[in-house]
């Protein structure tokens, strides 16, 4: 819902107060009233954060979370809480973004749905099918082969640490856009990066940067799928996360943002 780690563990720790100081007693079914809770202090994070979000420096991606899940969650949630899904998601309006993610994800009904948001039931089907088309519209067609996106991190990684130019470059796909998240807090681009030769350049000067010694990227599972964790001295200093079609790699995301990387040390996953 909010594609930040810290905002999650927040809204978590102030949903568990406010059932804590809740009469019980009055509380016909607690698995929705908490649901209704989480949803509300959602919609108010999320409202706040559409504010922040403007005077944002640089490209704005959701918060990486480092995770081992067993093949059964791999499957069901790995699309769901995906770096490509979650910024597409914030193209959503709060509201629009609360109804797919219960629905969609979550699976409840649009009744449901209406009693969590205070909103008649004809309005929140609405508000769903605007959502859903917005999602698919928007949403990439990407190979999700665990083997090929494996071997394709392997072979990422090798011609990096090459410096190898031409390696980079096969693996690339024709449209190919990198966005980096330095959030004004680290040297990262603040625009977009298109294309393979000026993409492959890029990453390529990026790691012969001082601030780059000792920097190593290694295969991680991030945000329920196969990508790159950033470490300096063993500890975490980015994530990289992309997309892979039949041509390639493409939408490759760099977020090295201090601020947000407390989803990739062992402590953000308690």
């Amino acid at each position: 819902m909010l594609g930040s780690v810290t905002d999650t563990e927040d809204v978590l720790q102030d949903t568990w107060l406010t059932w804590h100081a809740a009469d019980r007693t009055t509380v016909r079914s607690p698995r929705a009233y908490l649901v209704r809770t989480v949803t509300n202090l959602c919609l108010n994070r999320l409202t706040s954060a559409r504010a922040t979000r403007e005077h944002y420096v640089g490209p704005w991606l959701p918060e990486p979370l480092l995770a081992s899940p067993d093949a059964a969650e791999e499957t069901e949630l790995a699309d769901s809480v995906s770096t490509a899904m979650l910024v597409v998601l914030e193209t959503l309006a709060p509201v629009e973004r609360a109804v797919f993610v219960l629905r969609e994800v979550f699976g409840f009904s649009h009744a449901e749905i209406a009693g969590f948001l205070d909103r008649p039931e004809p309005a929140v089907r609405q508000i769903a099918h605007r959502a859903r088309s917005h999602v698919r519209s928007r949403r990439p067609r990407y190979d999700t082969d665990p083997g090929r996106r494996a071997a394709v991190t392997d072979r990422f990684i090798e011609a990096c640490a090459g410096g190898d130019l031409n390696a980079v470059l096969e693996l690339l796909a024709p449209d190919v856009t990198v966005w980096a998240d330095g959030g004004g807090k680290v040297s990262a681009a603040r625009r977009p990066v298109h294309g393979p030769d000026h993409v492959a350049r890029w990453i390529l000067g990026i790691l012969t940067k001082p601030q780059m010694t000792g920097v190593a990227f290694e295969p991680a599972r991030i945000n329920g799928e196969p990508s790159l964790l950033l470490t300096a001295s063993g500890t975490p200093a980015g994530a990289l996360t992309y997309d892979l079609t039949e041509a390639g790699i493409t939408n490759i995301r760099l977020q090295v943002n201090p601020d947000k990387l407390r989803g990739l040390r062992p402590s953000g996953l308690s």
